[in-house]
C-alpha cells in the first residue's frame, strides 16, 4: 500500500469493514498469549501433576522391570506378539501417567485463545492461495520492519528467561551448597524449587509481555483496519443502495402510486378526511362488497391528491378526524375495513345516500360533509 493510500485512510473502520474481517478470518491474535499459557501449564503441571504422577510412573516402571527377568521371548512370530505385549503394557502404562500433562497443556492452549475475546473459524484462512508460494512475497514478508521487531522481541524475551532461570538456579545452587549434611536424596527437592521458582518468574513476566501485546495488536488491527472517505461511501452504497438509482425508485413508486389513485378514487363511494392530513378512499357496492373497503389512502400531499380526484369526480367528501385517523393506521389498501368500525362508516354511508336521494337530515355525530363537494 503506497504512503497516499494510508494517509487517506483516516476514518475508523464501519462495523460491516469489521464484519467482512472477521468472517475472512482477520482478527487480532496475539503469539504472546501461548506463551504465557505454556509457561503457565508447565508451572502446573510441576506443582500438582508431577508429585503425583512420577511416584505412580516409577511404581508401574518398577513392576516392569522386576518382571523383565522372568519373561519369555519366543521365536519368529511369536517372539515378535511378546515383544509387541510387553511395548503395548509400556505405552498403556506411560500414556495413562501422562494424560494429565497432555489435559493440561490442552486446556491451557485452550484458554490462551478465549481470553483474547474474538475466536473465529475461518475457511478462508486455509484455502491454499498461490501468492503465498510467491518467493519474492515470502523474501518481503521475511525482512520486513514486523519481522525485525518480531526478531528482536523474541530475543529481548529469550534473554529475560534465561536471566530468570540463571537466578532460580543459582539461588538453588547457593541453598544447596549452604545446606548442612546434605545428602543426595535431598537434590531432587531442591531442583523442584528451582523450577517452579523459575516457571513463577517466567509465567508473570510472559503474562506482562501478553498483555501488552494484545493491547497492541488490537490497536494495530484498528489501524490497519481503517478507511478513506471514499471507501465508506461505497460502502453504503453498496448497503444502502445509490441515492440516485434510490431517488428514481421512489418517484417511479410515487407516479404508480399517482395513477392508481387516479383510477379507485372516482370508484369510491367516499372520502374520510381529518380534514387536511389524512384521507382515507371506501368503496361500498350493496350485494357486492360484504364489508366498506379501502381503495386509497395516503397523508398530505397524497391527500390532497386524493380529494381532488374526489371533487373532480362527485365523491362525497367527509369530515370525521377521529374515524379517519384510525382508518388510515389500520387498514390497508384493498382490503375491507375492521369490524369495530363497521357501524360509523355505515352510518356515513347511509347519509351519503340519502342525500343522493335527496333526504335531507343531519350528518352523523363527528362528521361534517363538505358542502362545496
Amino acid at each position: 500500500m503506497s504512503d497516499e493510500d494510508k494517509s487517506s485512510k483516516t476514518e475508523e473502520p464501519t462495523e460491516q469493514k469489521l464484519r467482512k474481517a472477521r468472517e475472512k478470518g482477520d482478527v487480532p491474535s496475539s503469539k504472546e498469549t501461548g506463551n504465557m499459557m505454556s509457561a503457565f501449564a508447565l508451572l502446573v503441571i510441576s506443582l500438582y501433576v508431577l508429585p503425583m504422577m512420577l511416584p505412580r510412573l516409577a511404581g508401574d516402571l518398577s513392576g516392569l522391570i522386576a518382571q523383565a527377568g522372568g519373561m519369555e521371548i519366543g521365536n519368529g512370530a511369536a517372539g515378535l506378539r511378546d515383544v509387541s505385549g510387553v511395548a503395548q503394557a509400556l505405552a498403556t502404562t506411560v500414556a495413562g501417567t501422562l494424560a494429565p500433562v497432555v489435559l493440561v497443556m490442552v486446556l491451557a492452549a485452550l484458554f490462551g485463545v478465549l481470553i483474547q475475546g474474538q475466536t473465529v473459524v475461518a475457511l478462508e484462512r486455509i484455502k491454499p492461495k498461490l501468492s503465498k508460494l510467491n518467493p519474492l512475497s515470502g523474501f518481503k514478508r521475511l525482512f520486513s520492519a514486523d519481522a525485525f521487531v518480531e526478531f528482536g522481541k523474541n530475543v529481548a524475551k529469550v534473554a529475560v528467561v534465561a536471566i530468570i532461570a540463571a537466578l532460580a538456579v543459582r539461588g538453588s545452587v547457593m541453598e544447596i551448597w549452604e545446606a548442612p549434611g546434605f545428602s543426595p536424596e535431598t537434590l531432587l527437592p531442591h531442583a523442584q524449587g528451582a523450577i517452579v521458582r523459575m516457571l513463577v518468574g517466567a509465567t508473570a513476566f510472559l503474562a506482562a509481555v501478553a498483555l501488552i501485546d494484545i493491547i497492541w495488536k488490537r490497536i494495530d488491527y484498528i489501524r490497519k483496519q481503517r478507511m478513506s472517505l471514499k471507501e465508506i461511501r461505497d460502502e453504503h452504497k453498496d448497503s444502502e443502495g445509490d441515492p440516485h438509482i434510490k431517488g428514481k425508485r421512489a418517484q417511479i413508486r410515487r407516479k404508480r402510486a399517482q395513477q392508481r389513485i387516479s383510477v379507485a378514487v372516482p370508484q369510491a363511494t367516499l372520502v374520510l378526511t381529518n380534514p387536511t392530513h389524512y384521507a382515507v378512499a371506501l368503496r361500498y357496492t350493496p350485494g357486492v362488497d360484504p364489508a366498506p373497503v379501502c381503495v386509497a389512502k395516503g397523508t398530505d400531499l397524497i391527500a390532497a391528491q386524493i380529494r381532488r380526484i374526489a371533487r373532480e369526480n362527485d365523491v362525497s367528501i367527509v369530515e370525521n378526524k377521529p374515524l379517519a385517523r384510525a382508518l388510515h393506521a389500520v387498514v390497508e389498501v384493498d382490503d375491507a375495513i375492521p369490524a369495530e368500525h363497521w357501524q360509523a362508516v355505515a352510518e356515513i354511508i347511509g347519509y351519503i345516500m340519502d342525500l343522493k336521494r335527496r333526504i335531507r337530515r343531519a350528518p352523523p355525530e363527528g362528521s361534517k360533509l363538505h358542502e362545496e363537494d
